[in-house]
């Protein structure tokens, strides 16, 4: 699914994120959802979100 649009992210959900000092190799980082920061429908270079652990990145693959 893609990471661009809002509505297919949920808490809970897995997902690859880039985090911000990831962003120039494009390394993809796994987690699970705790909170979706980016509050409009959709966004170009993925919608922002906060892992379980704490991490921020943009959702570039939704796993299930």
């Amino acid at each position: 699914m893609d990471g661009r649009i809002r509505s297919n992210i949920h808490t809970g959900t897995q997902v690859d994120i880039v985090l911000k000092e990831d962003q120039k190799t494009g390394k993809l980082t796994a987690g699970i959802v705790k909170d979706i920061l980016t509050n409009s429908a959709s966004h170009p270079h993925g919608i922002k979100v906060r892992l379980s652990d704490g991490r921020v990145g943009r959702v570039k693959h939704i796993k299930g």
